[in-house]
């Protein structure tokens, strides 16, 4: 099992690329299913995640060729409806490939989605949805039984929450459907309009993603297409904080600005300096962050729950008291009880969590217990005296490509060990 070693207390400088979109890649990478013929994916991050939804894709029948960080999809002789348990459970985002399959052979047979232990993710609102364009789901010992007597045909679906994966599943099924698809409160979110783009270079014909309404008009077969992965703009966020934890000046490039507007204001707010240029944002941070008043997660454009953890550990060794109100996840305040192992002051009541800067953190033996808090703890412990030893590296490998390797090009003191107790 692996473990990440952590010597505090270095400042950061230089320039860090970003790897692609990690939710943008893996509703692309389904999406290669419905697109018959060949697809080649860039700039695809090499992560568990997007080697689970590989691994989809080969047991479906798809022939799956990988060059770095290109991916080359065949889908012609793609015949298989049903994913394994042990492949669904691999990561949450797998219930995606429900709306591909679907549009591919008109039935599925999967089992319910595993990952990160965020609290509740009711995929309701994707059976919900798919049911509305005609497909029958019966729920049957954890599995989900779904076909179709007739093509599935578009209508009007009005989200009660902007989902992303609602929203995904919902493109996917009916890119290939009869008729005319409206999607009302759709998720906003950038690598939804990333999807449309592919998806719409293999024919499909989608107007609206990025807004609250996304229209889909269905067409008969969609084709193969060359398409470029956005960056990842949560990893950006995760360097920006760990450049700004620890007083450091970097240079985060391979990014698109904008998609960084909800988060920027709190480096703002801290008392960092921002510069923007084409590609690339330079932070330049002071000895000691000041606090972050109130940080309210929201749906895009709103500020990501993604991004919470990595900033909430900035706010641990700030100037004062920060809050954080999460209201996507329940469970997303989960990392910390492994700051407070840290020295970390934080108070959490339901939904809120009170930050009490501190002057320092000490290392401590942390564990990873999702992947955006095991990002917060490498952030916490880039800023800690002496050593810290993190495990549940494996939740961070999904989101995260070598994460290690990239913090010690900018001057980390951070290496990757095996457990030699482990067979």
């Amino acid at each position: 099992m692996s473990k990440l070693i952590v010597k505090g207390r270095q400042r950061l400088e230089g320039v860090i690329p970003v790897q692609g979109a990690k939710n943008s890649a893996l509703p692309i990478l389904t999406a290669a299913l419905i697109s018959k013929g060949k697809s080649v994916i860039h700039n695809c991050p090499s992560l568990t995640d997007t080697q689970a939804a590989v691994s989809i894709l080969e047991h479906l029948g798809c022939s799956v060729v990988q060059l770095g960080h290109t991916v080359i999809i065949d889908s012609t002789c793609a015949d298989g409806c049903e994913i394994p348990d042990d492949l669904m459970r691999e990561m949450r985002s797998s219930i995606v490939f429900l709306g591909a399959v679907v549009a591919r052979c008109g039935r599925a047979e999967l089992s319910f989605p595993g990952g990160c232990e965020l609290g509740p993710r009711p995929i309701d609102l994707h059976l919900q949805a798919l049911r509305q364009l005609g497909l029958t789901i019966e729920e049957e010992h954890g599995h989900l039984l779904c076909h179709t007597d007739s093509p599935l045909k578009g209508c009007e679906i009005s989200l009660p929450i902007p989902s992303v994966g609602a929203t995904e599943n919902i493109m996917l099924a009916a890119c290939t459907a009869e008729g005319r698809t409206e999607i009302h409160n759709a998720a906003r979110e950038p690598e939804i309009s990333d999807l449309a783009d592919f998806l719409n270079g293999c024919g499909a014909h989608i107007h609206g993603a990025g807004e609250s309404s996304i229209i889909i008009e269905g067409v008969k077969a969609l084709h193969g297409a060359e398409h470029t992965v956005i960056p990842d703009r949560i990893a950006a966020s995760t360097y920006l904080s760990a450049a700004a934890v620890t007083g450091s000046d970097i240079t985060v490039t391979n990014i698109i600005p904008a998609h960084l507007r909800p988060v920027l204001p709190c480096f703002a707010e801290a008392g960092c300096g921002i510069e923007v240029s084409g590609r690339s944002i330079r932070l330049t941070s002071p000895k000691r962050l000041g606090r972050i008043k109130s940080v309210r997660t929201m749906f895009y454009p709103g500020f990501p729950t993604d991004s919470q953890p990595t900033t909430m550990a900035m706010a641990a060794t700030a100037r004062g008291t920060s809050v954080f109100v999460e209201t996507i996840f329940e469970s997303r305040f989960n990392h910390a009880a492994e700051l407070i192992r840290m020295g970390a002051k934080i108070k959490v009541e339901g939904k809120v969590a009170v930050v009490e800067g501190v002057k320092s953190l000490s290392g401590a033996a942390v564990e990873a217990g999702d992947l955006r808090g095991g990002a917060a703890l490498v952030v916490a412990a880039l800023a800690a005296e002496g050593e810290t030893v993190i495990s549940g590296v494996h939740h961070i490998d999904r989101g995260y490509e070598k994460i290690e390797s990239a913090l010690s090009s900018i001057g980390a003191d951070i290496e990757r060990t095996e457990d030699a107790q482990e067979e």
